[in-house]
């Protein structure tokens, strides 16, 4: 069976001040600090997520 794919998200911005639908799709994804990393199954539902928060995030290679 093959790897399941992976992509690993940085918290680069601070869910202060943001709506409470930013801050709980930042702790499903794992992450509640800035600086911390989270590999995730890179799954539809989890691009999502990613797409709604970009604005927090970076993706790390």
């Amino acid at each position: 069976m093959a790897e399941a794919k992976t992509v690993t998200v940085r918290q680069t911005g601070s869910p202060i001040r943001r709506n409470a639908t930013q801050r709980a799709t930042l702790a499903g994804l794992g992450l509640n600090k800035l600086g911390r990393e989270s590999k995730l199954e890179d799954t539809p539902s989890v691009r999502g997520m990613i797409r709604k928060v970009a604005h927090l995030l970076e993706i790390v290679e």
